[in-house]
């Protein structure tokens, strides 16, 4: 008896560097596709650096100014929304730009760095376009290594960018490059942080929200940290534990120290590890995270076109509810606080609150302002929904069956239309409470939530002008969000910047009145209300006319 070996099969050791395959000519798509987006982001961050320190040479002129803003930002109320304030018992314009504004600069930075990382990856994925990409000569890991290095190259340009802006305005050089160092950075830890829950889900919004949950939470650990800095008691050290905080620790202009920075560096690098070696225990497409297997039937509630539409933006609206109703207590439990910090503050500062003679009440009034921007921005999101529902192929199928355009969209915005007054509502018992609590006065609670609920008609209107912009022209639908930009701008900014009254009365928000400081115009809710009722009536119209993409 004779036997044969059996041959076992041999694989060909995979050539270094085949996992990265591609990445150059994937960077280089990237690039093409991103062409209006990544100057969007660098240079409007840039701008708004710009604008801040416009704004803030109109306010001072002269040091009895300063002195009069280190009232405030030097409180524990002006470290949880500005930072640790270093060098404020010596206080000089750019040292107040850097440890006041600086922070939301950041904030954007994380935001563009998370958003980018997920764009190119995971939303790649999830569209279709990655397998056939990979079905080429495409390393493993070339879409995520070219999707980091382009969120470098925009960091790097809004820090030499932030950097320049500063310089030129005579500030200290040494300090304006670490400044714009130390907003890169941000845009760094984020990117890595995305590169990783991007591995965990197979859906784009889950990994771009996760990741903003803990953008989110990196600004509380910061805030209550440097609350407890300047308090002198109390856990400090939180500062350290938040990608922002090492940001600010670095303390331009006052000790200009380059070393936190060398803690984002090497959290970005160990996330980026973390990201590598996730990506090679999963498939393409799929998550670490198993999704929850839904039922082998949809339920008799979602039959209708209104239902699925809900059922569509039920995530979204449990989110922003837990997310306003936690930011108006916050805000709200530190009214007071506010209050007696801004009574040394310079005129120009507290003219946004209406002056001096009523301050309590004109806090409230712009805090009801401040949400109904917020609760503006998640209309605009909701109608990108539809947008996405549509290029990614989904939209066509509903409309294949028994359901009209008409009830399809008006559907979808009905619920969003639904939801703003929901989250108004959410967000002023938020804002009630805390307000309540920290004044003493429960009185309040009532005026505070009719303060919120009047701003629902300007909020339909931004809403039923983003849906008509989805149904005619769907490319244009991004010019939506001038509207809750200029709200900001003409809500906050118009005393300072002097702006004529023709210009602020373009937002829809400047309209209703900000209650309790003034009253609210019955006049213009109605008005609103009737346009809204037209743009989307016009929008529903033009949608039937229009070819419906089939996906890409």
């Amino acid at each position: 008896m004779t036997t044969t070996a059996l041959s076992r099969p041999t694989t060909t050791p995979r050539p270094r560097g085949a996992t990265l395959a591609g990445t150059g000519t994937l960077l280089r798509f990237m690039l093409r596709r991103d062409r209006f987006r990544l100057p969007a982001w660098t240079l409007g961050l840039a701008l708004l650096m710009t604008y801040f320190a416009t704004a803030l040479d109109s306010m001072v002129s002269s040091p009895s100014d300063l002195e009069g803003l280190t009232a405030f930002t030097g409180s524990p109320a002006g470290a949880l929304f500005g930072g640790p304030g270093f060098g404020f018992d010596d206080l000089t314009v750019e040292r107040f730009l850097a440890g006041q504004y600086g922070l939301y600069v950041a904030i954007g930075a994380g935001l563009m760095g998370l958003l980018t990382v997920v764009r190119h990856t995971r939303a790649e994925e999830r569209s279709g376009r990655a397998e056939l990409v990979r079905a080429n000569a495409v390393g493993r890991h070339a879409q995520l290594t070219a999707a980091l290095i382009l969120t470098v190259v925009m960091s790097v340009v809004i820090a030499v960018l932030i950097g320049a802006v500063m310089a030129d305005r005579g500030y200290d050089t040494a300090g304006s490059l670490l400044f714009g160092a130390s907003v890169g950075a941000v845009g760094l830890a984020f990117a890595g942080i995305a590169a990783v829950t991007v591995q965990l889900s197979e859906y784009p919004r889950a990994a771009s929200g996760t990741a903003g949950a803990l953008l989110g939470a990196a600004f509380v650990l910061r805030g209550l940290g440097d609350m407890a800095a300047v308090q002198g008691s109390g856990p400090s050290w939180l500062s350290w534990l938040s990608p922002i905080g090492w940001s600010q620790q670095t303390a331009p202009y006052v000790l200009d120290r380059w070393w936190p920075l060398a803690l984002s560096l090497a959290f970005a690098a160990a996330a980026t590890a973390v990201a590598y070696t996730l990506s090679g225990r999963r498939d393409l497409g799929a998550g670490l995270l198993p999704p929850r297997p839904g039922p082998p039937r949809a339920a008799a509630w979602l039959a209708g076109p209104f239902t699925l539409a809900l059922r569509l933006h039920r995530a979204n609206l449990i989110g922003w509810s837990a997310a306003l109703i936690a930011a108006g207590l916050a805000y709200g439990s530190f009214t007071q606080p506010l209050i007696d910090g801004f009574a040394d503050a310079p005129d120009d500062m507290v003219a946004v609150m209406g002056g001096r003679d009523n301050m309590l009440a004109g806090y409230l009034g712009v805090m009801a302002l401040t949400m109904a921007l917020a609760v503006a921005v998640y209309a605009v999101l909701a109608a990108h929904l539809l947008r996405t529902e549509e290029t990614d192929g989904r939209t066509e199928p509903v409309l294949a069956t028994g359901v009209s355009r008409p009830a399809w969209l008006g559907g979808h915005v009905a619920v969003v239309a639904a939801g703003v007054p929901w989250l108004l509502l959410v967000a002023g018992l938020g804002m009630g409470i805390g307000t309540a609590a920290s004044t003493g006065d429960a009185g309040l609670a009532g005026d505070v939530l009719l303060g919120h609920l009047a701003f629902t008609p300007a909020v339909w209107l931004v809403l039923s002008a983003a849906a008509l912009l989805y149904a005619a022209v769907p490319r244009w639908l991004p010019v939506i969000w001038v509207a809750p930009a200029w709200g900001l701008v003409a809500g906050y900014f118009a005393p300072v910047l002097d702006l004529p009254g023709s210009l602020v009365r373009l937002s829809p928000f400047e309209h209703i009145g900000r209650y309790p400081l003034e009253r609210i115009s019955v006049v213009a809710i109605l008005v609103l209300t009737l346009l809204t009722g037209v743009l989307t009536w016009t929008a529903v119209t033009v949608f039937q006319r229009r070819d419906v993409t089939g996906g890409s």
